[in-house]
């Protein structure tokens, strides 16, 4: 009842009228960037994070929450009429929701997954109130060995596990590790990896570093592969739902959010598998309960209910590490930790007690984000679908120019212009050979935080490595950790054949997501670790 309590006390703060309408105008500008072609909910806040620079950290909490609900929104809009995910955890929505828009059924199709997501993001959002604060608790007694060891599990799970080629994600890691090494060493005071510049002295903004990588590469790399004219968007009417709709979608809402949320609070979790169980399970219960086998493969509204509902629930559930142990675990958790960042606030154990009232009132911001989401966003959907006709010339112009605003806004200084442009190129060349982007953010945040934590256990051991494994809940986190590795192949192997199952009894719907991928949407694949279609792409690219 206390974090009910607490979580009651943050809603009045963030329901003042000038706090409602920094959430809207969140909502709005989140939706309005992440319904853009192939822009995620991470790129979507990465660009947009220099608007809450002028902002105190309570206002810009409340904005910041609804450009997050509002870029996974524009997410499912842009998947759903363009069969374009802007991330991995959206393919399996593009899988049955294209389908549904092609069969004139765009409104049913975008109104269960706005419904889903207010849904699932409701009841995520207040199982982070109850939990969050308890795992804050014990994480407090937590040793530097043992937290070593969580973050040894984080990144090795995103990495290898959920990715499909551990060799691309090791690279990728490796150079997000070296590009946290950059600056001052913490305990010798002596500069590592600077190039004598002093710039470099202090550590990279990860601000510069996200924009880079995501918005300035994403427009590099399309701009390789441009086409002259405008997507072919699906005309959309008012988003709504019948009463047997509404009936085939309620189950799999609840279904998707028990999927979706366990595995984002895992310190290693992700949508990408939440998404594809809901679809699986919705699909087998759909063809059992009904003689004609139900309609995957030609347009399912319960495809569309499930994954969506598991991806918005996985992305409350991703707070839970993120708030209570500093952990981010996906790419936009590694964003929103750059936003607390930059505000002086370091997510961990204490965060809870020394930071309560910013914590409750972002907690009950989404609350009201996801509402806001709902009353604005279903009304405003034909407008959206108009956004997607932006010919690309002029959409990534505007990204751009935008881009390089607020990498220039996060010091005043020119230098981090330069800066965005490597890695924009290192983001492009990423795209290219198929590296995926989360590994490298990932070592970029939680690189230095590594090092610290190694070097506080090393030091209580006297330089004894036996020190790291001293703690029982260390040696229980590197058994889990092999258990894991072990049997990465037969969970690959389990995914591949359900995987050929959904492709050989919905061909349609696979063919539709293979399109997708070959009409330039490798940051589905990017994001998870999977290689893309970059050869299609670059050899459709040469010939246009």
């Amino acid at each position: 009842m206390d974090n009910l309590g607490l979580l009651w006390e943050g809603l009045q703060a963030a329901a003042s009228p000038m706090n409602l309408l920094y959430a809207a105008v969140g909502v709005l500008l989140g939706t309005f960037v992440g319904v853009l072609p192939g822009i995620g909910p991470a790129m979507a806040i990465a660009l947009l994070l220099p608007v809450t620079y002028g902002l105190g950290p309570t206002q810009a909490f409340i904005m910041f929450a609804g450009l997050y609900y509002g870029g996974m929104y524009g997410g499912s809009t842009t998947s759903i009429l363009l069969n374009t995910p802007g991330e991995s955890a959206s393919v399996m929505t593009a899988l049955e929701g294209n389908l549904m828009a092609r069969a004139g059924r765009a409104a049913q199709a975008l109104a269960t997954a706005a419904v889903g997501s207010f849904v699932a993001g409701t009841i995520g959002t207040l199982l982070v109130a109850l939990f969050a604060p308890a795992l804050a608790d014990v994480a407090v007694e937590i040793g530097a060995p043992s937290y070593f060891a969580l973050m040894v599990l984080a990144l090795v799970m995103t990495t290898t596990v959920l990715g499909a080629s551990p060799l691309r994600g090791f690279l990728a890691l490796f150079v997000g590790l070296t590009i946290g090494l950059v600056g001052l060493d913490l305990n010798t005071g002596q500069p590592r990896l600077t190039l004598g510049i002093t710039q470099l002295v202090d550590r990279l903004d990860i601000v510069v570093v996200a924009v880079g990588i995501f918005a300035l590469g994403e427009a590099l790399w399309v701009a390789a592969h441009l086409r002259r004219k405008p997507a072919q968007v699906i005309p959309v009417g008012q988003p709504w739902l019948g009463r047997e709709d509404l009936r085939r979608s309620w189950k799999p809402w609840l279904r998707g959010t028990a999927y979706g949320f366990p595995f984002g609070a895992l310190p290693a979790g992700g949508a990408e598998l939440p998404t594809f169980l809901s679809y699986v399970t919705e699909r087998r219960l759909t063809r059992r309960g009904r003689k004609d086998g139900g309609e995957f493969g030609r347009g399912a509204i319960e495809g569309v209910a499930g994954p969506e509902a598991a991806n918005n629930a996985s992305a409350a559930g991703m707070l839970v590490p993120m708030l209570a142990l500093g952990l981010p675990v996906t790419a936009t958790a590694s964003v929103m930790l750059s936003a607390l960042q930059g505000y002086g606030i370091q997510p961990g154990p204490q965060l809870m007690t020394e930071h309560a009232d910013l914590v409750w009132t972002l907690l009950a911001s989404l609350l009201l984000g996801n509402l806001l989401l709902l009353v604005l966003n279903l009304p405003l959907a034909p407008l959206w679908a108009k956004l997607l006709r932006i010919p690309r010339p002029q959409l990534y112009a505007g990204i751009l120019f935008f881009a390089c605003l607020g990498a220039y806004a996060t010091n005043l200084d020119p230098f981090d212009i330069a800066l965005l442009l490597g890695f924009g190129l290192l983001g492009m060349a990423m795209r290219r050979f198929g590296l995926p982007v989360l590994p490298l953010i990932l070592g970029v945040i939680l690189g230095p935080l590594m090092e610290t934590k190694l070097r506080e256990a090393l030091t209580i051991s006297g330089g004894d490595p036996a020190g790291l494994v001293d703690e029982p809940l260390a040696v229980a986190i590197y058994v889990v950790l092999l258990l894991v590795l072990l049997g990465r192949p037969l969970l690959v192997r389990w995914r591949s054949r359900a995987e050929a199952a959904v492709a050989v009894d919905g061909a349609d719907g696979a063919v539709g997501a293979d399109a997708a991928r070959a009409e330039g949407t490798d940051r589905a694949g990017v994001l998870a670790g999977t290689p893309g279609t970059t050869e299609t792409e670059g050899t459709k690219g040469a010939g246009r």
